[in-house]
């Protein structure tokens, strides 16, 4: 079976629909041309390359706290998508489960926009995303990931680490904040996407100095604890990305079909509780 055609769960894709759902006014990034990610166009992307669920994660870039278009967009999808959403640290229970039962699994930080003292006072958040069997979902770079260890440690909440935690290459695999998230295999709660190459790489694809990072990854928290995500439609990438090369990739660095079974889709599909249905074709 051609790698393209084995089933998937892409983890981290955005849609943005600027003509049905306009950008905030107040929105400092807004994304044009190639940028754009409508609902059709990834359902087209979807179809090509056997991809059979998303987990979509609302960008900061275009509508920030908006999640109108993400939520419109899974309502429609039959259940083959789901979201991570941008929430309010102020948001209760009440409003936590509304998004829930609208198929948003957790809430994305991302310190690589905003810095690191803007989620000062996301403690209350962070517990209550515990509280409901939620995902925290961080986004940092660096060493930014030492700053939330602390509350991962002390609360049960589950962690998707968005990017191989973009560590910095010319720091190499000792560098704290990777070590700080390799210790945090130990939780059995934290799991890694393996994406996002292109944001942390000096080099070109096939973003080789990145492959030792990623194997550290692997043995630390097992495929058990890793998936796959293309991050769709690459938004500020600082070059050309596509696809169809990302999908190879995973073929370049898992060449067992076994293990892109669990990397591709059985991870995901454990995790996220994706049911167990084929994408018409």
């Amino acid at each position: 079976m051609s790698t393209f055609n084995e089933p998937k769960i892409d983890c981290h894709a955005h849609v943005l629909d600027p003509v049905r759902f306009p950008y905030g006014p107040d929105i400092e990034y807004k994304p044009a041309g190639q940028e754009i990610g409508t609902p059709a166009q990834f359902h087209q992307i979807m179809k090509t390359y056997g991809v059979d669920h998303a987990l979509l994660v609302q960008p900061n870039s275009g509508y920030g706290g908006d999640n109108s278009c993400m939520l419109d967009t899974i309502a429609r999808s039959g259940g083959h998508l789901k979201g991570i959403a941008i929430i309010p640290f102020n948001a209760d229970l009440a409003a936590l489960k509304k998004l829930k039962d609208q198929g948003i699994l957790g809430a994305a930080f991302n310190p690589t926009f905003h810095g690191i003292d803007y989620y000062e006072h996301a403690g209350d958040l962070i517990a209550r995303l515990a509280e409901l069997d939620m995902f925290l979902q961080i986004q940092t770079e660096h060493h930014q990931l030492l700053r939330f260890v602390p509350w991962i440690e002390a609360t049960s909440v589950r962690v998707l680490i968005d990017h191989c935690g973009r560590p910095t290459i010319a720091a190499g695999l000792n560098q704290p904040g990777f070590q700080a998230l390799l210790r945090l295999a130990r939780t059995r709660r934290v799991s890694v996407k393996l994406s996002g190459y292109a944001k942390f790489s000096l080099m070109p694809y096939p973003f080789e100095d990145t492959w030792p990072f990623v194997r550290a990854i692997v043995d630390a928290f097992t495929l058990d604890g890793c998936m796959w995500a293309s991050d769709w439609p690459f938004l500020r990438a600082p070059q050309r990305q596509d696809y169809g090369p990302l999908v190879e990739l995973v073929e370049m660095l898992f060449p067992d079909p076994t293990d892109r079974r669990a990397l591709f889709y059985g991870t995901p599909r454990r995790l996220f509780g994706f049911a167990d249905t084929l994408m018409d074709k």
